[in-house]
C-alpha cells in the first residue's frame, strides 16, 4: 500500500460533519488594509517567540540556529474557499476549530499537566472565499486545476497556487507597485503567510491530494544543503516549482471536520519522515511512529501500513503478543511493546483506523524515551480509554488519538533523551524548517 496517498476531494470515506461550538468572526480576517496592501506584521522583539522581528518566514536559518529556544510559534494561515456549496461560515469555523485542536495538540503530555503550555499557536492572517457569484454546487472556477488529467487522477495544480493569475485571488497588493498582487511564494518569503488551508467541495471536479510541502534537505548537523530539496508531505505534485522555502498546502474536505484535518497533518508529519529531509526527525520519528518493524522485531516491513483489505490485520491474545497476517502469511511477535503509534495505527490498533479496541497491549507512548522505570521507558497497558477527553476537541477521522499522539511528541519542555542523552529537540519547530 501506498503511504496514505489518498485524493482528499475525491474519496469521501467518512463524511462526518463537524458541529462546531467554535466562535467564527463575523468578519473574517482579511490581513490588507482599504487600499489592498498588506497591513503591518506586529511581530514580537521577544526572540523566544517565531515569527519575530528578526525571523518571520519558513525555512529562515535564524529557525534553525534558535530552535531550542523557541517556546511557541504562532504560524499565519492562508485560508482559502473553493467550494460553492459549502455553508458561508463553516470554512472559517473549520478553521478557528483546527486551531484550537492543533493547539491543544501541542501542549506535552497535556492530558496530565494542566499547566502545559501550547506551543502551537495559528491565526488566520487572511480568508479569501472564491466561489463562484450564484453558483452552489461542486468547486470554484478559479481553483487551480490541470485541464489535462482525466478522473480518477490528481488534478490539483499545486504550482498553480504560486502564478500572477491566483495572486490576482488572493488579492494583496504588492505595496511598492499598486498594479500588481503578490504571488504566495512573495507573501511565503516576506512572512506574511506559513501555511495554506482549503476547504473544496468532494464533487470530483477538483481532486487534490490531503497535504503537500516541499521541503529544504538538511544534513545529519542540521546544515542546510545548497540546492537540495523534496517532497515532504503526503505525497506531491511533480510539476510544482520550487521557490525556496518551505509550505504546507493542506486540503479540507467541507463535508468532513476537524479531525481529518488532523489526519491530513499527521499524515504530512509522516511524510516529512519518509522523505528523509531532516535525518535526525526521521530517525526518532521512525521509531516512535512504529515504522522500524523491521529492524525492531524483524517483520518484513516496516510498519503495518501494509495490513490493508480483508483479511490483514493484527491481533492481540494477549497484552504482550501481537499477531500480524497480510492474509497469506503470519508472524507472531513474542514480547511486543509498543511505541507511539502513527496516524492509522494505535499501539493497540488491529486494522486501519481502529480507535475502538478495549483490549490492553503493552505501550511506552507514555514515557517514550524519557526512562522513568532505572533509565529504561516504563512499559505501561495501553487501551483507547485515555482518547475520550478528545471526544469533543476533533471527533472524526483519527481526530481524537492524533490530538493524544501529538501530545505525547517530544514537544516543548519534553523529557525525551535522544541516544546522546541530550534533551530531545522539540518536534514541532521542524514543521517550519
Amino acid at each position: 500500500m501506498k503511504q496514505a496517498l489518498f485524493a482528499l476531494i475525491g474519496i469521501v470515506a467518512l463524511g462526518v460533519v463537524l458541529v462546531s461550538s467554535a466562535q467564527t468572526p463575523a468578519t473574517p480576517p482579511t490581513g490588507i488594509r482599504a487600499d489592498g496592501t498588506p497591513l503591518p506584521l506586529n511581530d514580537p522583539a521577544d526572540t523566544t517567540v517565531w515569527p519575530n522581528k528578526v525571523s518571520r518566514a519558513n525555512s529562515d536559518e535564524w529557525i534553525v540556529r534558535n530552535h531550542d529556544r523557541i517556546r511557541v510559534m504562532r504560524p499565519r494561515i492562508l485560508m482559502i474557499n473553493f467550494s460553492n456549496q459549502v455553508e458561508p461560515s463553516k470554512p472559517m469555523r473549520l478553521a478557528n476549530d483546527l486551531i484550537a485542536a492543533l493547539k491543544e495538540s501541542s501542549r506535552y503530555h497535556g492530558y496530565k499537566d494542566p499547566n502545559a503550555p501550547a506551543f502551537l499557536e495559528y491565526s488566520v492572517w487572511r480568508y479569501v472565499d472564491l466561489r463562484d457569484p450564484g453558483a452552489t454546487k461542486g468547486n470554484t472556477s478559479r481553483a487551480p486545476i490541470k485541464k489535462h488529467v482525466e478522473p480518477p487522477h490528481i488534478n490539483c495544480d499545486y504550482g498553480g497556487f504560486f502564478t500572477e493569475e491566483f495572486a490576482r485571488h488572493i488579492g494583496v497588493r504588492d505595496p511598492r507597485n499598486r498594479e500588481r498582487y503578490l504571488r504566495l511564494d512573495e507573501l511565503i518569503d516576506q512572512g506574511y503567510v506559513h501555511e495554506v488551508w482549503f476547504t473544496a467541495a468532494p464533487s470530483g471536479d477538483f481532486r487534490c491530494l490531503e497535504c503537500v510541502e516541499m521541503k529544504p534537505v538538511y544534513d545529519e548537523q542540521f546544515r542546510r544543503l545548497p540546492g537540495r530539496y523534496v517532497q515532504a508531505g503526503n505525497g506531491g505534485d511533480e510539476d510544482q516549482k520550487w521557490t525556496g522555502r518551505s509550505v504546507r498546502i493542506n486540503g479540507l474536505n467541507d463535508e468532513r471536520g476537524i479531525g481529518c484535518g488532523m489526519e491530513n497533518l499527521g499524515h504530512s508529519m509522516e511524510g516529512m519522515a519518509h522523505s528523509k529531509a531532516i535525518p535526525y526527525f526521521t530517525k526518532y520519528f521512525y521509531e516512535y511512529a512504529g515504522f522500524d518493524l523491521d529492524k525492531r522485531y524483524g517483520l518484513p516491513m516496516n510498519s503495518f501500513y501494509p495490513l490493508w483489505g480483508e483479511g490483514k490485520g493484527i491481533s492481540y491474545p494477549s497484552p504482550n503478543i501481537a499477531v500480524a497476517t497480510d492474509g497469506k502469511e503470519t508472524w507472531r511477535i513474542e514480547n511486543y511493546v509498543a511505541a507511539g503509534g502513527n496516524v492509522h495505527f494505535p499501539p493497540n490498533g488491529r486494522s486501519h483506523y481502529d480507535q475502538a479496541n478495549t483490549q490492553p497491549v503493552l505501550s511506552t507512548i507514555e514515557d517514550w524515551r524519557i526512562g522513568s522505570a532505572g533509565g529504561r521507558d516504563e512499559v505501561k497497558l495501553w487501551t483507547n480509554a485515555v482518547l475520550a477527553r478528545y471526544e469533543k476537541v476533533a471527533p472524526d477521522c483519527m481526530g481524537k488519538w492524533l490530538v493524544y499522539w501529538r501530545q505525547n511528541m517530544p514537544g516543548y519542555r519534553n523529557r525525551a533523551k535522544d541516544d546522546a542523552g541530550r534533551p530531545m529537540k522539540n518536534w514541532f519547530v521542524f514543521l517550519f524548517y
